[in-house]
């Protein structure tokens, strides 16, 4: 790993352990090798979602403005989603 600059950092319990039992497994070097994957993991999702937002979200909001009519009525997805449900549940019989 290349040099960088040395941070102190305080972190629960739990993701303490977390990251010691990643080094102990032998699937990372040292704490700091988890901790930057999972920087890193965080950076990609952020970026992925931002992605999502500008090509997908925006697009389709700007088109249900422009045409409200393209929508689905709340009351529609209700019942869409309630149907979802109790056909879920009566498959679980």
């Amino acid at each position: 790993m290349p040099a960088g600059r040395q941070l102190v950092v305080n972190l629960p319990s739990n993701l303490a352990d977390l990251v010691q039992r990643k080094v102990a497994s032998g699937e990372y070097a040292d704490e700091s090798d988890v901790i930057s994957d999972g920087l890193s993991l965080l950076e990609e999702r952020e970026s992925g979602l931002d992605r999502w937002l500008i090509e997908e979200v925006g697009p389709s909001y700007d088109a249900m403005h422009a045409d409200p009519s393209i929508g689905i009525p709340l009351e529609q997805v209700q019942q869409d989603f309630a149907a979802r449900r109790k056909a879920q549940g009566d498959s679980t019989k």
